[in-house]
């Protein structure tokens, strides 16, 4: 029997366009489409209290949440209390990531990864692996001795995820994976991320044309642009086929700095949204662990005992408030960069960041004043506020 019903009553962004007294039609947990509000019609009727219906959110760096991170907990109910925490936040799809670790915990997490694929955990979309082939000069938090050059068995590692997940992201740095792997990495389906990087602009762009599409946290851990040397900074804004994955929290990058990327972003690639979240994200805990190493929380921001930031505390809604609100990006581009934008990066855009006919219904309903009033997956609601 179909589970058949329209959602009536709220303001609905398709991706694309806005669409005022309309009804949006699920089916089996597929938009069948778009409808006149008081058309009549055989799909059970559920009213929502104004506000607006938007596509659900998609991130594609979540370290953790609620109380989990994925260093620390690579296994399957780790992930799956990880989606679970962000639906809250109107995310209906992410990559959980893991940072620079051991082979041991490599394998750990790329094996929930599969486990979480077959169990078809509701938001689930793959794995994101940032490191441990990165830049000790770009290190961030990532632990030093930790990170080491990319070998054979790496590779075949990753070639092997691949063929067992859904969607596989690396971030690698330019100068440490020289371009015939990163082609290898392309070939086999893998994303391909420019981060933690000190490379030239020459250095990004041979990555970029052996297949590199995506640079991971723009502005942060990576070489800035520069009046000689364009650097990482400088390629991601340049090459019109690298996207680029920004923390919009107001303290990883400056707001005018987001505004002047913004405006000198090349496309067809853009620049989207990511948390960068950690576990501390929907949870009341203060701190945590992440490589044995002490991080705080406090003032909105993650640090080590150095200083240095260590992801962040932020959720999707945050960040495309602040989008909206303070850079003053117009409401429906800062959602694209929540949804529409991450999907095209995964090239999954024909069926998710967007809610037109043959899309899986996973979707928001939020207040006005941006508040998430409820999430569904597939058709079935997740969360209430």
């Amino acid at each position: 029997m179909t589970d058949r019903f329209a959602l009536t009553g709220a303001r609905i962004f398709d991706g694309t366009d806005w669409h005022d007294h309309a009804a949006l039609v699920v089916a089996d947990g597929v938009v069948e489409g778009l409808m006149a509000a008081g058309s009549p019609s055989d799909a059970r009727r559920l009213a929502l209290d104004g506000g607006m219906l938007v596509p659900g959110f998609i991130d594609l760096q979540v370290n953790g949440g609620g109380g989990v991170l994925l260093n620390e907990v690579p296994t399957v109910e780790g992930i799956r209390t990880i989606c679970e925490t962000f639906v809250q936040f109107g995310t209906t799809g992410l990559l959980p990531t893991l940072i620079t670790d051991t082979p041991e915990v490599t394998d750990r997490a790329i094996e929930a990864g599969i486990g979480a694929a077959r169990q078809a955990i509701p938001g689930f979309l793959g794995l994101h692996l940032e490191g441990p082939h990165l830049s000790i000069a770009r290190k961030g938090a990532h632990d030093p001795q930790l990170i080491r050059p990319m070998d054979q068995a790496d590779l075949q590692r990753l070639m092997a995820a691949r063929k067992a997940l859904p969607n596989l992201l690396t971030t690698v740095a330019a100068e440490t994976v020289p371009p015939e792997q990163v082609a290898a990495l392309a070939r086999a389906g893998i994303i391909v991320s420019i981060g933690h990087s000190d490379a030239s602009y020459a250095q990004v762009k041979a990555a970029a044309e052996a297949g590199a599409s995506m640079v991971t946290h723009l502005f942060n851990a990576q070489s800035q642009l520069g009046n000689r040397e364009p650097g990482v900074v400088g390629a991601a804004l340049d090459i019109g086929t690298l996207n680029a994955g920004l923390i919009a929290d107001g303290i990883h990058v400056h707001d005018a700095t987001i505004g002047v990327a913004l405006r000198a972003k090349r496309g067809p690639a853009r620049i989207f949204l990511v948390t960068d979240a950690m576990s501390l994200t929907g949870s009341s805990e203060q701190s945590f662990t992440l490589n044995g190493r002490l991080i705080h929380r406090a003032n909105g921001a993650l640090r080590l005992a150095d200083g240095t930031l260590a992801g962040a505390d932020l959720t999707m809604i945050d960040a495309v408030a602040h989008m909206h609100g303070v850079i003053g990006l117009p409401l429906e581009e800062a959602l694209r960069m929540a949804s529409l934008y991450p999907a095209q990066v995964l090239g999954i855009a024909d069926r998710h960041g967007q809610l037109r006919r043959g899309a899986i219904a996973s979707m928001v309903h939020l207040s006005d004043d941006l508040e998430v009033r409820a999430t569904w997956i597939g058709g079935t609601q997740v969360f209430a506020a």
